[in-house]
């Protein structure tokens, strides 16, 4: 009787699956037939299709309609979480955008769902178990990894890699920007002009020291009157290829970026652009030289555009790591070469990505392991992107640091707390990862980034 009781409870519990995966299998397919149909995509509307046709934007786009069952105890709570989690390690908004209106999708983004396709690691096996319309085919493997590289190849590969290197998802420095010689010129001297601080004490050089790679190797910076900044100056070399600036975001560009400091007053205190511009007037070999430039005077645009068109110049090519990409195997040593393939492996590159190894995205800072707990106490800056856009997804996040030249802008992270490079790499498999790699292993991880530090001069004048 029991027998009997235990078989039967097992075949309505089957049937109860079957019916179940049934009804969500035909759900999927009528919901991602209408969201294909929602706009007709100027770019691979195959691609599109197959993100929509396995559900990704279910757990990864910010408003996904939710199946009927996501209500139910027990579906509830296991849906919640896996959204929560798939929405903080990964969001598809941007490149679903891109591939509707057939522009760039970000390149953190396809690094990303180019190693997930790799290495099958998405959808997850409890998702397909319901949802059958979920798993992802040869056809689909190949058709996601073929887009990628159509898209870096497109988009973001540096002209003069090596070909062997064409589809790495990170690329050596391309030939420096156009840049306006007078602007630069110009830019140079504000940058290293103290009178653009409240008491003519700090300039731009102070935090951001072209001789110390770009930093000024403090755990936070020291401001007027001897303040001390809340969080590590990141380095200015290389800056003008991040997607925006400051380690949260807030400013868009360069030129967004210097407006910042000058009137922050635990920064470089000055009162407004008006007592900045006062002071500058009051210096006719500058005022003639800035109005020959900008006609229309010192004001804050002018100022703020000449110190970015100085900083856009400030990059550092040649690193024994873009000789390698572009084609001199004897670039790096055997245990660099260990090293960036373990960098790879260990997929640092999804978000180091790029010609700056960094800089194209904003990640969470303790994906694995809860970084902040650890450390101890929380302050305002640790809630990173949050602050500026308010979004909850943004909550202790921040932009990811460029990794070139990382040997000379010790202390490491943005709060200033790991002193050396094998320490700060230590950490991001720990908390980013949950990795625990041999010393060897992290050694050679250590000496690939040593490979990245490049060449700069200052050919620029400081002062009139």
């Amino acid at each position: 009787m029991i027998k009997k009781l235990i078989v039967g409870a097992c075949a309505l519990g089957i049937v109860g699956y079957l019916g179940t995966a049934a009804y969500i299998y035909n759900y999927d397919a009528k919901r991602s037939e209408r969201l294909i149909a929602s706009a007709a995509p100027k770019g691979d509307a195959h691609v599109r299709e197959i993100f929509y046709q396995r559900g990704c934007e279910y757990c990864h786009t910010a408003n996904a309609e939710m199946p009927f069952y996501a209500s139910f105890p027990i579906a509830k709570q296991l849906m919640e979480y896996d959204v929560k989690m798939g929405y903080v390690h990964f969001n598809l908004e941007a490149t679903m955008d891109s591939l509707v209106n057939n522009t760039a999708a970000p390149e953190s983004d396809l690094a990303k769902i180019e190693r997930a396709i790799q290495d099958e690691i998405m959808p997850p096996g409890r998702y397909t178990a319901v949802h059958w319309s979920g798993g992802v085919t040869a056809e689909d493997k190949a058709a996601i990894l073929a887009w990628a590289k159509e898209q870096r190849s497109k988009y973001y590969v540096t002209e003069g890699v090596s070909p062997a290197f064409k589809n790495e998802v990170v690329q050596p420095l391309p030939e420096p920007m156009p840049t306006d010689p007078k602007k630069v010129a110009i830019g140079s001297i504000l940058y290293h002009d103290n009178r653009l601080s409240g008491d003519n004490s700090l300039s731009c050089e102070t935090c951001h020291k072209l001789n110390a790679g770009g930093v000024d190797n403090l755990i936070t910076s020291k401001g007027i009157n001897g303040a001390i900044g809340p969080i590590n100056a990141p380095t200015v070399f290389n800056s003008v290829y991040n997607i925006e600036q400051f380690w949260d975001g807030r400013a868009k560009n360069l030129q967004e970026q210097a407006g910042g400091p000058p009137l922050n007053p635990i920064e470089m205190g000055s009162e407004s652009w008006d007592q900045i511009i006062g002071k500058l007037s009051q210096d006719p070999a500058l005022t003639a030289a800035f109005t020959e430039v900008y006609p229309q005077g010192f004001t804050a645009d002018t100022i703020t555009d000449a110190i970015a068109e100085f900083e856009k110049t400030l990059v550092t090519p040649n690193s024994a790591f873009d000789r390698f990409m572009k084609g001199d195997d004897g670039a790096l040593t055997a245990q660099q070469k260990r090293g960036f393939q373990l960098f790879k492996d260990n997929k640092c590159g999804t978000c180091h990505v790029g010609k700056n190894l960094g800089g194209q995205s904003f990640e969470m800072m303790g994906l694995k392991e809860d970084y902040f707990a650890a450390r101890g106490s929380i302050t305002d800056v640790d809630q990173g992107r949050f602050n500026f856009t308010t979004f909850e997804r943004d909550r202790n996040r921040f932009k990811v640091p460029t990794l070139r030249n990382i040997e000379l802008t010790a202390p490491y992270l943005h709060d200033g707390s790991m002193d050396t490079l094998k320490g700060a790499v230590k950490m991001m498999l720990k908390y980013q990862l949950e990795v625990n790699l041999p010393e060897k292993d992290v050694d050679d991880i250590v000496e690939f980034l040593k490979s990245t530090t490049g060449e700069y001069k200052l050919d620029q004048p400081t002062r009139l």
